[in-house]
């Protein structure tokens, strides 16, 4: 006997200010499913499942929930008016005695329940709305963007929770590894219908492929089909016999089948300049620290960044990976130590808090009032990488309809304000980018350009992550904030500070040639680093670093090597080929000058 379905959509149609978002839509969710669901943002992945949550009304066809089934849907802007604290707002609809669960989520997820809902911030906010789903445990689950504001920590949490339910759930999330991880099914919107395979959403890009090729084939089969046909109406074969004006509808047919397909959004026409070359040493920080108070927010920690590097700050909210970052830029000061900057330096800044954008403001009033944009005296145009561009053709560059261009900034949707940021950030040079959780709320294909920008940039990158799998793709440097002020330097992405720390290791025990931690000072001499004798301060400082830069170097050059070893690129894509190789030379040359300066300073330490 088949399994009654936890969740029934059929022939749904909804429109949105006279514009379609489905139109006989039709969807079942079964017991057990762990579908992702995707889409390109504003395909309406949110909205889908708000009117599978029972809160947006289609405005046609059916959503059937059989008797006995609940439906739980975490928000991405929960309303928590009429509660004290995120605990009396996540145990709500909880029985007496039940508030254990609260705790129990609330401790994975790293969220106080005792937080006063006037104080909590957006993401505190998001994750009482998240442990309040997981408390109460519903027979189906609609997991709406649950990484966003989670550490890499609370995202494993999650991960393993989730990985363990009986519970069938639907997951929208930016978050490439947690979907692979996770799910059995994908769901994929696009263009107004939802597509069903039951694989994994590690099967979705080659399947989305195969499905566009297929209708690229079916398009290119119609357009000759209707050019034969208009080639013999053209040619005066008489039409006034029935079977000739059968064939003339019969053509009229297949152009109307043609107006009604639907075209596929294309990618944002996303660039980067990188402008001026900035010096070959982009920053040097000396011994720098930071406390609030009495919470030490970093011991004394060095590093040399370089120009081309990319470096990823890891670490638990809170840790202190943003205040690092503009320790590094200057924008605000350490307690002591020093930071110097390289010439010519050109920054540009994603904030993940959306600070530089004004909800009431209009999408085109925040582009032509930015001074860094504005064109003298044209409220029409805006300067992009030192063009005039008109902001409606600037604002399709980035997949924005001309309707959304006088709209106010609150109506766009998470991964539609990132988009905007985005814009403003590409259209000034820039030779060193700083994006401080750029990947929240931007769909799979947006990611895959800003990661393939990001490789191609000739300038420098500090980016501050939880996507496992982004900084995998980008950093070649990944500085992991493990707490207590503790920073350590890893050679590689994600998965290399991984491997190289240990799974469950502590910081300190990192192999001293593959990381280079903060020294913290401790006041009882004997636990100080003992003196090299012969060797000055900075000598001695230099000697320490330099097993780090040589881990960092020899990992550069085996992911460039890797890269080269492919035979097609060379044809395929001889500019990146002859880019690659010229980085290798590069890097060869930097780490036999590191080898043999760390021999040169050892032989005089030991003399």
């Amino acid at each position: 006997m088949a399994a009654i379905p936890l969740l029934q959509l059929t022939d749904i149609s909804l429109t949105f200010g006279g514009n379609p978002v489905f139109d006989g839509l039709s969807l079942t969710i079964q017991p057990g499913d762990r579908a992702a669901l995707v889409g390109r943002n504003g395909a309406g992945k949110s909205t889908l499942m708000k009117v599978m949550a029972g809160l947006v009304q289609p405005d046609r066809g059916e959503v059937v929930t059989p008797a006995g089934v609940r439906v739980g849907y975490m928000e991405q802007e929960p309303d928590l008016a009429g509660f004290a604290t995120l605990g009396d707002f996540a145990a709500a609809n909880l029985a007496p005695g039940e508030e254990y669960l609260v705790e129990m989520a609330a401790e994975g997820l790293k969220l106080d329940p005792a937080r006063e809902i006037s104080t909590a911030s957006g993401g505190e906010r998001r994750r009482a709305a998240l442990a309040r789903l997981l408390a109460e445990a519903p027979e189906l689950m609609l997991l709406d963007e649950p990484t966003n504001h989670l550490d890499i920590e609370a995202i494993g949490w999650l991960e393993s929770h989730l990985a363990q339910t009986r519970a069938g759930f639907v997951l929208i999330s930016h978050d490439r590894a947690f979907l692979r991880a996770l799910t059995r099914a994908t769901l994929w919107i696009d263009r107004g219908a939802v597509r069903r395979q039951d694989k994994g959403f590690a099967a979705f890009e080659e399947w989305r492929d195969q499905v566009w090729a297929e209708e690229d084939e079916a398009r290119h089969k119609l357009d000759r089909r209707i050019k034969a046909e208009a080639r013999w109406a053209v040619e005066g074969i008489s039409a006034r016999r029935k079977r000739n004006q059968g064939r003339l509808r019969a053509l009229a047919d297949l152009r109307a089948e043609r107006a009604a397909q639907i075209r596929r959004q294309g990618a944002a026409a996303m660039e980067l300049d990188a402008g001026p070359q900035s010096g070959k040493r982009v920053i040097e920080a000396r011994g720098i620290a930071k406390s609030f108070g009495e919470r030490v927010i970093l011991r004394p920690f060095d590093l040399r960044v370089q120009r081309g590097d990319r470096v990823a700050f890891v670490g638990p909210n809170g840790a202190g990976k943003t205040t690092l970052i503009k320790m590094l830029t200057g924008e605000i000061a350490p307690d002591q130590g020093s930071v110097s900057h390289g010439t010519n330096l050109e920054i540009a800044v994603f904030d993940q808090t959306r600070s530089a954008l004004d909800p009431a403001r209009t999408i085109w009033d925040t582009l032509t009032a930015d001074p860094d944009m504005a064109v003298s005296g044209r409220s029409d145009q805006v300067m992009v990488r030192g063009q005039p561009r008109h902001v409606v053709g600037y604002l399709k560059d980035f997949l924005f309809d001309e309707a959304q261009a006088r709209a106010p900034v609150r109506s766009l949707s998470g991964g539609e304000k990132a988009r905007l940021l985005l814009m403003r950030i590409m259209a000034r040079p820039s030779n060193l980018l700083v994006l401080d959780e750029p990947t929240n709320d931007l769909d799979v294909e947006t990611l895959d350009l800003l990661q393939d920008l990001l490789g191609e940039y000739d300038g420098t990158v500090l980016l501050v992550s939880h996507d496992r799998d982004f900084i995998d793709r980008v950093a070649s440097t990944t500085v992991a904030m493990e707490g207590d002020g503790n920073a350590v330097i890893y050679a590689g992405g994600y998965s290399d500070y991984r491997a190289q720390r240990g799974a469950d290791a502590a910081p300190k025990q990192a192999a001293p040639a593959k990381a280079a931690p903060a020294k913290a000072p401790e006041p009882a001499p004997q636990s100080a680093p003992k003196a090299k004798s012969g060797l000055s301060f900075t000598e001695k400082h230099r000697l320490e670093a330099l097993p780090g830069i040589i881990a960092r170097l020899e990992a550069e050059i085996g992911k460039l090597a890797a890269f080269l070893s492919d035979p097609a690129i060379y044809t395929d894509a001889p500019a990146k080929a002859q880019k690659a190789t010229d980085a290798m030379a590069e890097r060869q040359q930097a780490l036999d000058a590191a080898e043999e300066e760390w021999l040169t300073l050892e032989e005089k330490a030991g003399a």
